[in-house]
């Protein structure tokens, strides 16, 4: 027995209209049980009742690939045979395209790269396989193109450390490799650059020394060598300055330690 809460809503289809079971030749079926009235029912608009229907029939989710409300084609999507799913590809319905994508081989989703809604591009670009992802780097969406910074293979990285958007960019500099990485020392957003100080080799930190975000220069205290360091002596946030002086206490402690054995 389902619960009150679930099944308590009336049996409506999805035009609004109270399912008649007398015009539906799923209640015609010789085997019993396999559909009840607001429990588990193709016609009813509650997709959770839908979703029942098929779950006890899921040979019959291919009759319903061409049904006129969408979340029935969608639940089917579910329970359909794999070799239906391409009929759904160019369904009218985004939701129908989305649900098919969660099981689409990586060679069919090459065909939903550029459908016009982004919440089917962005399942594509994380289920797509890594080395096709680059016709995604250009995608409209700046999300999308954050996955794709996320999944491209790193010899492709590069061609996104100038995207447009700040984000995404953060997401390359959280993978480029280090000679990519000094490239994004300069970039224009203190979201990148926080990514980019984090992740270079202290080497490397003077390159930041007089960046504009006291974070910034704040990371490059805590990390950097004692020259680079000395440089932030006189630095304008008192943050990044007491990081220096605790930097400089805590070496000679240690050179002091060193020498009194």
């Amino acid at each position: 027995m389902m619960s009150e809460s679930v099944d308590s809503f009336p049996a409506l289809d999805w035009q609004g209209q109270p399912v008649d079971c007398t015009r539906c030749g799923q209640s015609r079926r010789e085997t019993p049980g396999r559909c009840e009235l607001q429990v588990a029912c193709v016609e009813d608009r509650y997709a959770l009742r839908i979703d029942r229907f098929f779950k006890w029939n899921p040979v019959l989710a291919k009759q319903y690939l061409r049904h006129p409300y969408f979340e029935v084609r969608a639940i089917a999507a579910k329970y359909i045979e794999v070799f239906y799913l391409p009929q759904l590809v160019k369904d009218d319905d985004e939701t129908v395209r989305w649900s098919a994508v969660h099981r689409l081989t990586p060679r069919q989703l090459l065909a939903l790269r550029q459908d016009p809604d982004r919440e089917v591009r962005i399942r594509v670009a994380a289920r797509l396989l890594a080395t096709d992802l680059m016709s995604m780097m250009a995608d409209p969406d700046y999300f999308v193109r954050t996955i794709v910074a996320r999944r491209l293979p790193l010899t492709q990285l590069l061609h996104m450390k100038y995207d447009p958007d700040a984000e995404v960019r953060a997401e390359v500099a959280k993978r480029i490799s280090v000679d990519g990485l000094l490239g994004m020392v300069g970039d224009a957003s203190e979201i990148v650059r926080l990514v980019v100080v984090h992740r270079l080799p202290m080497g490397y930190l003077g390159h930041m020394v007089n960046d504009i975000d006291w974070r910034v220069r704040y990371e490059v205290a805590r990390r950097a060598g004692s020259d680079v360091l000395r440089q932030l002596l006189g630095d304008e946030d008192e943050a990044v300055r007491e990081m220096v002086h605790a930097r400089q206490l805590n070496h000679i402690s240690v050179v002091s330690g060193m020498g009194s054995r």
